[in-house]
């Protein structure tokens, strides 16, 4: 009888073999609230802009929240490929985790899980998950308003895009995306 080998629900597979626009989510281990509060979670928001910054990836939106963060992002227009997400979100989630362990003094503690990551190729679905990541601290109930949340790009958005282009974006529904995003965030922020 043939082994069939199929991948392990939780370590999603990366294929990241070509450049494009990617919907990224990443969590911590067993949801735990790491990044709770303002220091930490401005500790992991600005460790997310920097990084993707240096590297290359031009981030569309994010949202950082105490144990899960969501980001669309462009791959780098210098590389043939966007295999280099691994690498970056290895490198954040190591100089963060190695952080929040020295901040609790706890020595090799488990901080992240995994990350999982979409190429966004329909309009349709770039559109709605740009909307997604923008309003998902209102989703959260953490504010009423998603540029009243410090750690999302709703206020930058709303800052550089035309009044129009905001407009559109929030028009799109996003009850019909599928998101993994069962976490319960901590209101401490």
């Amino acid at each position: 009888m043939p082994h069939h080998r199929f991948p392990w629900p939780h370590a999603p597979e990366h294929r990241l073999s070509e450049r494009g626009t990617y919907f990224v989510t990443a969590g911590t281990y067993l949801r735990q609230h790491f990044f709770a509060g303002e220091a930490r979670l401005a500790v992991l928001h600005r460790g997310l802009l920097k990084l993707t910054a240096e590297t290359g990836w031009e981030l569309e939106a994010w949202a950082v929240f105490s144990n899960h963060y969501h980001f669309v992002a462009r791959s780098p227009r210098t590389e043939g490929s966007a295999e280099s997400l691994s690498h970056v979100l290895g490198k954040l989630h190591e100089k963060t985790a190695k952080w929040i362990n020295r901040m609790d003094t706890v020595a090799g503690r488990k901080v992240w899980h995994n990350f999982r990551d979409t190429r966004l190729t329909y309009e349709r679905s770039y559109l709605a998950r740009l909307n997604y990541v923008h309003q998902n601290a209102v989703k959260h109930r953490l504010v009423p308003v998603a540029n009243q949340y410090p750690w999302c790009s709703a206020r930058w958005f709303e800052h550089i895009a035309s009044a129009a282009t905001v407009k559109t974006i929030y028009g799109f529904p996003v009850d019909r995306i599928h998101v993994p995003d069962d976490y319960p965030v901590s209101p401490n922020w």
